[in-house]
């Protein structure tokens, strides 16, 4: 064996390459470019959310105000930069409850079976059969709203879709020879459910809860246009809208902007998803 030989005998195999074309790259760096916003834009603001800054309503962009003014005269930089904390907070973190809820009873269910399998799954059918906005409607007037009441709405609303999709996913894992044989070796439904059906599903499962999370943002902002999310003086972008819809007739940034930046959130986690499927059979090639 030559020393060349030798030496590519040695050298470790190249690792999984991760292909973005340009409209996954652009996707993503929106979305990182909003999750920084949403972590570090209270630093970032310019005036307190709540103080007037110009004595004009609906002030148009300036030096002094970067993205206008209000219905109140107040900063709508500083406002859409502190209301990317509420939105993409409060739906990420309901997403992660729905999702995490949802697929390991998914995961349960299809390993189970049986009578658990069918109860459960008809509990959640019932529960997922209740329109999404009407549901959170219902919740808030009789609750209340707050962040926590917002994210556990919003966290039970999704949990039964991610359920079913996880469950469709994990019965057929659940079917092949390599979960029959583990069992035969007597592994229990723990070591099935981490070791051998949840790395078969992780794909699927990531694009699952980039759509679940950009139908949350909409419910939510829906919630907040109707005056029932975010509450004052807090605002998410949904909020904003509301309190600015006046000024749509005369085309002020105030109203245009925070409906920008939904726009831009969801478009650009919708086409990240369109590409994740290639990302991640790229990475197992």
């Amino acid at each position: 064996m030559t020393h060349d030989t030798k030496d590519a005998a040695a050298r470790p195999a190249p690792g999984p390459r991760i292909h973005f074309n340009w409209t996954g790259r652009i996707s993503l760096c929106v979305i990182l470019f909003w999750a920084c916003i949403a972590l570090f834009g209270g630093w970032l603001a310019t005036y307190p959310v709540g103080q007037i800054i110009d004595m004009d309503y609906f002030g148009p962009v300036s030096a002094k105000l970067w993205l206008g003014s209000d219905y109140l005269g107040r900063d709508m930089f500083s406002r859409i930069l502190v209301g990317a904390r509420y939105t993409v907070g409060i739906s990420m973190a309901a997403v992660t409850l729905a999702c995490v809820a949802g697929v390991v009873l998914g995961m349960i269910a299809a390993v189970v079976g049986g009578a658990f399998d069918m109860v459960l799954s008809r509990l959640l059918d019932a529960l997922n059969g209740i329109p999404s906005l009407l549901f959170g409607l219902v919740v808030v007037a009789a609750i209340g709203s707050s962040l926590e009441v917002l994210i556990v709405m919003l966290g039970v609303v999704y949990m039964p879709g991610s359920y079913r999709f996880a469950r469709a996913l994990a019965v057929n894992v659940n079917a092949m020879d390599f979960v029959t044989v583990a069992r035969a070796r007597g592994e229990r439904t723990p070591y099935l459910i981490v070791q051998e059906i949840l790395p078969s599903i992780t794909g699927p499962v990531l694009a699952d809860v980039g759509l679940r999370f950009v139908y949350i943002v909409l419910v939510l902002s829906g919630l907040s246009f109707l005056g029932l999310g975010v509450q004052p003086p807090n605002a998410d972008w949904g909020a904003l809208v509301r309190e600015n819809i006046a000024g749509l007739s005369m085309g002020a940034p105030a109203v245009l902007f925070p409906s920008l930046a939904i726009a831009s959130l969801t478009i650009s986690m919708n086409l990240f998803i369109d590409n994740l499927p290639t990302i991640i059979r790229d990475r197992s090639a």
